[in-house]
């Protein structure tokens, strides 16, 4: 890597976010808090406690173009026109918008933004009938376009809304590797979709990735998360949960690192517990790079800390306190990288 890439490097990534969830349903002082803890790498939180339309799924069924669903008791189901939930989706993203461009007003620097990836869109999103659009080789592909094309509209509206911004579009893929693996259970429970192909599920990545003209991270928090083929799909980063690694992520890891993938390292509890000091949380990190055999001096540059994952189940308290220590965790990480 060059000093000059290296420099750009810097820039683009803050050393420290978020992943995505925050707890309570205030939207102002949520941006507040979020853009006060990370003051390089803010990011547009979400808030499901405020119901559906807020949660994760509904959040995105908002931006889908042409898609449209409801919420029945199973959960999110296609429908033939916007409904009340998919308007009170959009009217809660735009009230987050708000609060967001409220509390960034001049700023300049990497900011991210948060989206469900398509295969775990496909897994949670039911047709008519019930089953998952993960069954429906048809369904999946115009579940994609539709997410590619309303994913790019959100992020044109953001980039006019905080003009400084450079943007971070982060897909949150938590059932990917159970997609992969043919886990995904049916609406009976009583048997499982076949898995989906692996170069169809990284086309599909790579389509949805690519509307977006800056770097984009894909979020796991699940066991075994699948490195080269998000690196292959075009992911500039990949967020996961540090304490899920074993020693067969290794080799991948080490060789999406030496090819410049940035790791979102999630090493702070997202729920309620007490906090380690911020050298120990990075601990791990440092270690792997030993075993690595990576160089130190690079581990600020390679490693953004966060959380293992969003902190909707977390207190207020403690979802303040765990953004702090995660910005704490990361100068512990850049000024003792050894």
């Amino acid at each position: 890597m060059s000093e000059t890439q290296a420099e750009d490097d810097r820039v683009l990534w803050g050393p420290a976010t978020g992943v995505g969830s925050m707890p309570g349903g205030d939207a102002r002082e949520t941006a507040r808090t979020v853009t006060g803890s990370f003051e390089n790498f803010p990011f547009l939180a979400e808030l499901p406690a405020r119901g559906p339309g807020a949660d994760m799924i509904g959040r995105t069924i908002g931006m889908l173009v042409d898609l449209y669903a409801h919420v029945e008791p199973s959960g999110w189901r296609i429908s033939d026109r916007p409904g009340r939930d998919t308007k009170r989706a959009r009217s809660w993203m735009g009230e987050d918008l708000d609060a967001l461009e409220e509390f960034t007003q001049g700023y300049e620097g990497p900011l991210k933004v948060q989206a469900v990836g398509p295969w775990t869109l496909a897994a949670a999103l039911e047709l008519r009938g019930g089953e998952a659009a993960l069954g429906d080789a048809g369904a999946c592909r115009d579940l994609v376009g539709s997410l590619a094309e309303g994913l790019h509209e959100h992020l044109a509206g953001l980039r006019k809304r905080i003009p400084g911004a450079r943007i971070v579009l982060q897909l949150d893929e938590p059932s990917l590797t159970a997609v992969l693996r043919g886990h995904v259970r049916t609406a009976s429970g009583y048997r499982t979709y076949r898995a989906v192909d692996r170069q169809v599920v990284e086309s599909a990545l790579r389509e949805v990735i690519a509307v977006h003209e800056g770097p984009a991270v894909v979020h796991s928090c699940a066991p075994d998360v699948p490195f080269a083929l998000l690196r292959r799909a075009g992911a500039s980063g990949v967020s996961f949960d540090f304490s899920l690694l074993t020693e067969r992520d290794e080799d991948t890891i080490g060789e999406a690192v030496e090819a410049g993938t940035k790791l979102f390292a999630g090493v702070v509890a997202s729920t309620d517990g007490p906090l380690s000091d911020p050298g120990g949380s990075v601990m791990g990190v440092r270690t792997l790079w030993r075993r690595l055999g990576l160089n130190p001096g690079t581990l600020a540059e390679s490693v953004v800390v966060t959380p293992t994952c969003g902190l909707a189940g977390a207190s207020p308290a403690y979802a303040r306190a765990a953004l702090a220590h995660c910005a704490r965790a990361a100068r512990s990480l850049a000024d003792n990288p050894e």
